[in-house]
């Protein structure tokens, strides 16, 4: 029996799949979500129940044992991998960030020639700056002397300048103050919102309340039963 289609606008889809260690255990199984244009998509559940290998999955930085991910309803080959991680970007509860300064770090990502199509604005990354209350001055500090939620910005805007079709993050906000967790949250709705792309967010949360302000729909593990949000706060 052939597998019905997602419908044609149907950004990722990921099909019945699992993550199964060396020794035979199943991390997750039989997960299945579709991703739609402008979804806003939270993921909860107690730590321990698989959201992180989840989402890794959906990044395809690992291999599944189970199912498929399906892109624009094709499946990803090896070769197509660059490019579907460019289109699809994975922000890590801990970022890695390289040698230098702040405005070499966000520089860094367009080395690569999948992105080297990709335009580098300046006044973009200026006005997400000021949305997180920093100068411009900000551009010349370097990595090392950053704070762990001064990090995670410069991380959070690499990320954007790609303009991803869909934003996989991994309990972005863990750790930061209330301050820069709201500084963090309103960039992104901000970016969601005034994008002409309409690009999708999936975001893993152990907060409920922070789910509820984010999200219209909800991914709860360790089920992964997707339900839609009524009214959620903005």
């Amino acid at each position: 029996m052939t597998e019905a289609s997602a419908p044609e606008n149907c950004l990722l889809e990921a099909r019945q799949i699992g993550r199964q260690t060396s020794d035979g255990h199943w991390l997750n199984r039989d997960l299945s979500l579709q991703i739609f244009p402008g979804d806003r998509i939270a993921i909860s559940g107690p730590t321990g129940s698989g959201k992180s290998v989840f989402l890794r999955s959906l990044a395809m930085l690992d291999e599944i044992q189970q199912g498929s991910i399906l892109f624009h309803n094709e499946p990803v080959r090896d070769k197509q991998l660059p490019e579907y991680r460019s289109r699809v970007v994975y922000l890590q509860q801990r970022p890695v960030l390289i040698e230098g300064t702040v405005e070499s770090n966000l520089q860094f990502a367009f080395q690569f020639q999948v992105n080297q199509q990709k335009n580098h604005n300046p006044d973009s990354i200026r006005n997400f700056l000021k949305s997180f209350g920093r100068p411009e001055s900000f551009l010349k500090k370097k990595s090392s002397s950053l704070s762990g939620g001064e990090g995670q910005i410069v991380a959070l805007l690499r990320a954007l300048i790609l303009s991803p079709e869909i934003l996989l993050l991994d309990e972005p906000t863990s750790g930061l103050d209330p301050e820069t967790t709201h500084q963090f949250e309103s960039i992104i709705l901000k970016w969601h919102e005034t994008s002409s792309e309409s690009p999708a967010f999936v975001w893993i949360t152990h907060d409920r309340s922070q789910a509820q302000r984010l999200a219209d729909k909800v991914m709860i593990f360790p089920a992964g039963q997707v339900s839609n949000q009524v009214n959620p706060e903005s």
